[in-house]
């Protein structure tokens, strides 16, 4: 059971390449909130640590906590899994801390459906242009053309489940973005209103969908 004095949670969704992780990063050192670090059965890239950026473990090990029902939530994301740790959320919430994710809509979906008695805010960050998004994959994945194409592919299909959350924020500036991001936040902790255009985020994806 939740009270006033436990954590919130918060959700930070993107198409690959939109910049999610490094705004979770960004928002969890600012503002000290604590990161949910996955389990994931990828291979680490050559900046990561495991433990800190992922919890690296084998397909088996991950269908062990699986079936042991340990997870809050996981899903299959270009064919490796992701999933967060009941325990540790729960933990963290009920220490008072808000807990920030990086996962994906599956994960947000499955959240969302458990109806959690811990206050949610869900965030789905868009990139400025397919051709910047482009560039930032390119860039990103040693200029592997193959890796590109097939994330370029998903990113159309990823795109489409941002009605499932409560904001859409375009990540043109990582700055502006993130000063957004942490004024909306701070406005649900405040039970606030907050002025969001819809249509203006639908404009924005009708361009990227061109």
């Amino acid at each position: 059971m939740s009270s006033a004095k436990d954590g919130t949670m918060i959700i930070l969704s993107s198409p690959s390449g939109a910049g999610k992780t490094t705004l979770v990063k960004k928002i969890s050192s600012e503002n000290n909130f604590v990161i949910s670090v996955s389990h994931t059965t990828r291979t680490p890239r050559t900046n990561e640590i495991n433990g800190k950026d992922y919890f690296f473990v084998s397909n088996e090990e991950f269908q062990s906590l699986i079936e042991n029902d340990e997870f809050l939530e996981y899903a299959k994301v270009f064919n490796n899994l992701y999933g967060s740790k009941k325990k540790t959320v729960y933990s963290n919430l009920q220490n008072g801390n808000h807990v920030i994710f990086d996962i994906d809509w599956q994960g947000t979906e499955q959240i969302i459906k458990k109806n959690i008695n811990y206050k949610l805010v869900t965030f789905f960050i868009l990139p400025p242009s397919r051709k910047v998004l482009f560039d930032r994959l390119l860039n990103r994945d040693a200029n592997d053309q193959k890796i590109v194409d097939e994330r370029m592919k998903q990113f159309d299909e990823d795109v489409l489940h941002w009605k499932n959350y409560d904001y859409v924020v375009i990540n043109d500036s990582l700055e502006k973005c993130y000063n957004q991001i942490v004024s909306m936040i701070n406005c649900n902790l405040n039970n606030k209103k907050i002025n969001y255009d819809v249509d203006k985020v639908e404009n924005h994806i009708h361009k990227l969908l061109q």
